[in-house]
């Protein structure tokens, strides 16, 4: 099942019928009859069950998706187009992630020892056409789809072709935007800015700043916490003091962001309105690093300190995968230098950043979330259970409190309740600063050709590219 992008109701997708215990403890399924895998395989309810059971199997990456279903006992094949979950214990998500559950073909997947990364066979409106690692994606319209025909998504999926371009420097993006050879582009706070002016953007392409109620992505600087370094939480408040978050969003985001103020998106519900954010502030970090006892005993212009007996200096390596965050780490690094303490930057390819995170051998790392869902679960990143080897509690974080309020809101169906209850959780983390939170975003930014057509700017939770269409 989908969200519908005004309301966030679940509507029918691969099921078209859903029945619920009163109680909540079992979910009924049925699965559309005529529904095609892209290789002409019948989608039926063996697929369902097995998109399920892998969430469990250790064979299968799918270790960050077990804490959202671990309170689903089984799925049972009721017959060739009908499953039926049991539920072991409540949970405010249990009828969100079994509805939202991506389901994929046992014949193509089934064995976790065969290499299928190059081949994606899926059940939507669009085929993999063409691959071409690091360069580009092309999809093609699925003339079978199985929901050509539906009254329901009558005016989606419009588009015959999608030929999706990867380019990282932004200003070829945008002069082949400019050129035509784009029709869509997200656009970045400066890009929408300073990079965006002229004629053409009035006269070829549309440039839009728009706002939802769709949860939002945050960046943050993470630190690993079975590092002695980052164990103190007085040091981890003056790391956060050190950057000057302020004087970055009007430089480099143009005031078009919100500071980050804890682990997830400030807009939610969820988020505590009264945890302010971080600002900078050396001298208050001078005297948290002070209180915990890094002082420069030799005189040399880093701040030092014995742990386990051994003088050590405050000098540490960030990673981070994404080169346009480089501007950002340049002015920390000079802020945190005054301070005494050393960072070395280190840009680095995605997958050797995802070992070092998998094997925790990384001092600090630079990331975003997205924004996840409307009503949020925290336990995936947040809870001390998630902190294993490929979980994405990566830095280690553990606070016992925090568990406890993470698992006793887990179980509350009230959502008033349960908005307080993980408020006290936003609170606690953002006391504890895990990670210096950067940036939320305030606005979507995007950029589009004047043929590419649109019934408005965005949906109430989604801009709804579904819904566009082509100017012929």
């Amino acid at each position: 099942m989908i969200h519908d992008p005004d309301t966030y109701e679940l509507t029918p997708w691969l099921a078209d019928d859903l029945k619920k215990d009163p109680k909540g403890l079992w979910y009924i399924f049925h699965i559309r009859k005529n529904v095609f895998w892209h290789d002409g395989k019948p989608l039926t309810a063996k697929d369902v069950k097995f998109s399920f059971d892998v969430i469990r199997d250790d064979r299968f990456a799918t270790a960050h998706l077990r804490p959202y279903y671990e309170n689903i006992k089984e799925c049972i094949l009721l017959d060739d187009h009908t499953v039926k979950f049991t539920v072991k214990k409540k949970y405010f998500g249990n009828l969100n992630v079994l509805a939202t559950l991506q389901v994929a073909p046992q014949h193509v997947y089934g064995d976790p020892k065969k290499k299928v990364n190059k081949k994606i066979i899926g059940s939507g409106p669009y085929i993999l056409a063409k691959y071409h690692r690091g360069k580009s994606i092309i999809l093609k319209r699925n003339p079978k789809w199985w929901g050509n025909h539906l009254p329901e998504f009558k005016g989606q999926f419009n588009f015959q072709k999608i030929f999706i371009r990867f380019i990282k420097n932004e200003n070829v993006r945008l002069e082949m935007l400019k050129k035509g050879q784009l029709d869509y582009l997200s656009l970045t706070p400066e890009a929408f800015v300073k990079k965006t002016e002229g004629a053409i953007w009035t006269q070829k392409i549309d440039k839009i700043k728009a706002e939802n109620l769709a949860p939002k992505s945050y960046g943050f600087v993470g630190w690993n916490l079975k590092k002695p370094l980052f164990q103190d939480r007085k040091v981890r408040l003056a790391l956060s003091h050190l950057m000057n978050r302020e004087e970055m969003n009007k430089k480099f985001r143009y005031n078009m962001s919100l500071l980050a103020t804890g682990p997830w998106y400030r807009q939610s519900v969820y988020a505590d309105p009264q945890v302010k954010p971080l600002l900078f502030n050396p001298q208050k970090a001078a005297q948290l690093l002070s209180e915990a006892g890094w002082k420069d005993s030799d005189k040399d212009g880093l701040l030092d300190k014995k742990i386990n007996g051994q003088k050590t200096p405050f000098r540490f390596t960030l990673m981070f995968a994404n080169k346009d965050s480089e501007k950002y780490f340049t002015m920390y690094k000079e802020d945190l230098r005054k301070a005494g303490i050393e960072m070395n930057i280190k840009l680095v390819e995605w997958n050797t950043l995802v070992k070092a995170l998998d094997e925790k051998k990384f001092d600090a790392v630079n990331l975003g979330w997205g924004g996840g869902s409307v009503d949020l679960d925290p336990k995936q990143i947040w809870h001390s259970q998630s902190a294993k080897n490929g979980g994405s509690n990566f830095i280690s974080y553990s606070n016992k409190e925090v568990d406890r309020l993470i698992d006793l809101g887990r179980q509350e169906l009230d959502k008033k309740k349960r908005i307080k209850i993980f408020r006290k959780v936003y609170r606690l983390i953002a006391q504890d600063a895990p990670y210096t939170f950067m940036f939320v975003n305030k606005y979507v930014l995007y950029a589009k050709s004047k043929r590419v057509k649109q019934q408005k700017p965005t949906y109430k939770y989604e801009i709804g590219e579904q819904f566009w269409w082509m100017e012929p």
